[in-house]
């Protein structure tokens, strides 16, 4: 079944049209996503909440990534999208009140999935929500997700600067964080 995307212009905007998914990543469509960063404090350091993309996933498999995310469908606001996906992958039911906006962050990059090509071109609002549970407590939807771990958010910039681990985050998406945050 086809999942439709509401197409942005280069601000951001809408622009009344939508697209097919595939095909907004065929040919490099601006399209709408959300993130969201589970964070915690435990033992007087920061922590994030890494996902484990499931091995069946096309894009990225086996590739740690932020706690949840999600492109926007059409006709669907940025905050619903993120409180929608967080309870589908980990099973944890928030509310709009619980989110912390922390920027905007612009995607462009181009890949290729399975020998097709993928041009992603995406505006992704990212948010945060304090949340401290063990990772036994997360109800993770294994068609999406393999496992959750809690790693400190010093390491876990370390990590992704210095591919320490596989992975699908951005630096600057960590700094997105880390200046919401205060650090």
């Amino acid at each position: 079944m086809a999942e439709y995307l509401d197409v942005i212009d280069e601000n951001g905007n809408l622009t009344g049209k939508t697209v097919d998914r595939k095909i907004a990543h065929y040919k490099g469509i601006r399209h709408r996503a959300s993130h969201l960063w589970l964070v915690r404090s435990k033992g007087g350091k920061i922590q994030v909440l890494l996902q484990k993309r499931s091995p069946n996933k096309e894009a990225f498999p086996n590739c740690y990534d932020i706690s949840s995310a999600g492109h926007v469908p059409a006709g669907e606001d940025f905050e619903t999208s993120a409180l929608r996906e967080l309870d589908e992958e980990l099973g944890i039911c928030a509310k709009k009140e619980d989110l912390i906006f922390c920027g905007d962050r612009n995607v462009v990059w181009d890949g290729e999935f399975n020998g097709e090509p993928f041009k992603d071109r995406q505006l992704s609002k990212v948010f945060m929500i304090w949340l401290d549970l063990e990772e036994c407590e997360f109800k993770v939807d294994h068609k999406e997700v393999e496992s959750v771990h809690w790693i400190d958010l010093e390491q876990c910039i370390e990590g992704v600067k210095n591919n320490l681990f596989q992975h699908y985050i951005a630096m600057e998406e960590l700094e997105i964080l880390s200046k919401a945050l205060g650090l």
